[in-house]
Formats: structure tokens, C-alpha cells, sequence
């Protein structure tokens, strides 16, 4: 197919990340950050830097056996004159842990984005779970505007 319309470039780098988790492939995964980027992961677990958060994420993901995470919706602004942007985009990931248990996250990320030479990366992501539990969901859910 020729001329074929290109995604736009922070649905592509969005939906890069999410395809890097669901094949375990750190090199994918880590090119999504820029190189001073920072990942909040809630309760107090901050990284800064793509060599320690990539570290962190091989860690994490050592502990599943498989995961598939889905990019829901999400929306974003970019001011293209200052190279920089925000966003926040919705996922859902099913998962099993390398020890049997399955589980299910409900969540987003609010997003800094910057435009760097290899194209947009993110600046920072902040995970916010509204929740993480049993696939039946009969664990707690939390409001996203609830504190």
C-alpha cells in the first residue's frame, strides 16, 4: 500500500509503549522516553532518567508471565513552537504473574511529552490507578476524582 496515512505521532508513541509491554521488549519500550524523562508510579515510587526507569521496568516485568495492556482513549495538547506537550491517556491491562496469580489494572497516565531529535518522547508519566485487583473486579475502585 502506498500513501498510506500515518498515525498521528503521540497515538504512535502511546500505542509503542503499550506493544513494548505486551512483548517484553525493553529496547521498544525504553526508545519512548526521553533521556531525562521522569515515571511516577505512585506512592512514592519516582524514577528519573530512561536508564533507571528502563532498569526498573525489566525488574517489574520479570514478574509476569504474560500481560497484554490496551491503550483505551486519551487526549493531549502540543505546542509545536516549544517542543513540548501534555496529555492523558487511559489503559487497561490484564495480566498473569509469573507465580499464576491474574489480575486486572484500570488506570491513566498524565503525560509530559518533548519533542527531541528522534521525534516525540515523554518527559513523564504519572500512573494513576483506579484499579488493581481480581479480574472479576471485587477489589476497590477508585473515582478519578477522588483523592
Amino acid at each position: 500500500m502506498t500513501n498510506a496515512p500515518t498515525r498521528d505521532p503521540i497515538a504512535e508513541l502511546v500505542h509503542l509503549y503499550a506493544d513494548a509491554v505486551v512483548h517484553f521488549d525493553g529496547d521498544q519500550w525504553g526508545s519512548t522516553w526521553a533521556p531525562d524523562a521522569h515515571w511516577d508510579l505512585g506512592k512514592g515510587r519516582r524514577l528519573d532518567g530512561r536508564e533507571a526507569i528502563v532498569e526498573f521496568w525489566h525488574g517489574a516485568m520479570s514478574s509476569f508471565a504474560a500481560v497484554v495492556q490496551m491503550v483505551l482513549n486519551g487526549t493531549y495538547e502540543l505546542d509545536a513552537e516549544s517542543g513540548t506537550g501534555t496529555g492523558r491517556w487511559y489503559i487497561a491491562e490484564h495480566f498473569q504473574r509469573a507465580g499464576g496469580e491474574k489480575g486486572k489494572l484500570l488506570a491513566h497516565y498524565d503525560d509530559a511529552y518533548v519533542l527531541t531529535d528522534e521525534g516525540w518522547r515523554f518527559a513523564s508519566r504519572e500512573l494513576i490507578i483506579h484499579y488493581g485487583g481480581p479480574q472479576d473486579l471485587s477489589g476497590q475502585f477508585l473515582n478519578a476524582w477522588a483523592e
